[in-house]
């Protein structure tokens, strides 16, 4: 009997194991630091401060996280970065979407002229102290939108999602202008629902970026009412390992339970704030996932 040359051959079933153990390793490898903040923030203490915890909590301590949500600063400055990852989503959508339209457009005058005005602020920049001197003539410094109007617009966004548009036939627009629809109702009706993959990768970048971002705050946001999360974890960090530091010094340490506090303070306390910091974004993470792989490709498509 011949054999079939299109038969689809499967691998042999040594390899299968081999490949299957070696992403196991992979994912464990990705997952225990992960796991294993969490479980340290769990624990006593004193195991923290010693690092002797390997699979599961030591003891059980909810202390840092008490120490930690109790303080009414730490709510102000939760919803200050609720405020300014959504307001920067939104916005950052909104202005990719809408300079990317016009830039693939064939009857746009000079387009070529304006891509590459785009790609300037790309790759040059004025500096902190030409931005910082804007930010005080506008009237923007120590106020939110220090923070909001930066925040809603990148060029490179901009080019990400107008390569995007680009492979959006053509036909779809004129077909859109027969039936009496105008630019905004095109970009709305056509080219935003067609577009999901590239706009979910831009808001879940924009997110963690902008949860993440303490060093802007740090120059423009005197007020600590108006600061973000992370600017006040990092001063709520070095002021615990502070005064864990003058009390050893002081000896004012009164037994165990005491000294498992002032060890709190400089020790467990940066993984509870981690777990708190990190949180909404990894249950925010896999719903965009199922875009990330057609998206991110955008970049290395030819615009």
């Amino acid at each position: 009997m011949a054999k079939n040359p299109n038969k689809i051959k499967n691998g042999s079933m040594v390899a299968t194991v081999i490949i299957y153990i070696i992403l196991a390793l992979l994912a464990l490898i990705c997952i225990y630091p992960v796991w294993y903040v969490i479980i340290i923030s769990f624990s006593r203490p004193i195991a923290a401060r010693t690092l002797d915890v390997f699979l599961i909590p030591k003891g059980f301590s909810l202390v840092s996280y008490q120490q930690l949500f109790k303080d009414t600063q730490m709510w102000t400055t939760y919803g200050n970065t609720v405020l300014y990852a959504s307001v920067c989503v939104v916005g950052m959508l909104i202005t990719s979407a809408m300079a990317a339209y016009p830039l693939t457009s064939p009857f746009l005058f000079a387009k070529k002229l304006w891509v590459f005005y785009i790609l300037i602020p790309m790759y040059f920049s004025g500096g902190l102290i030409p931005q910082f001197i804007i930010m005080t003539k506008l009237g923007m410094y120590n106020t939110r939108w220090a923070i909001l109007v930066p925040g809603v617009v990148s060029m490179w966004y901009i080019i990400l999602v107008r390569t995007y548009f680009a492979t959006i036939p053509e036909d779809l627009r004129e077909s859109a202008r027969i039936d009496g629809a105008n630019n905004y109702q095109i970009l709305l009706n056509v080219y935003i629902p067609t577009s999901k993959p590239i706009m979910a990768v831009i808001a879940i970048y924009t997110l963690v970026a902008q949860w993440n971002s303490w060093y802007a705050a740090s120059i423009y946001l005197m007020d600590q009412s108006l600061q973000p999360l992370q600017l006040y974890l990092r001063r709520k960090l070095v002021l615990a390992e502070k005064l864990a530091t003058e009390n050893q010094r002081g000896g004012t340490a009164d037994g165990q339970q005491q000294l498992e506090l002032q060890l709190l303070s400089a020790d467990q306390l940066k993984y509870t704030m981690i777990v708190v910091s990190t949180l909404p974004m990894m249950l925010a993470y896999p719903f965009a996932q199922k875009y990330f792989v057609k998206g991110v490709m955008v970049g290395s498509l030819k615009g």
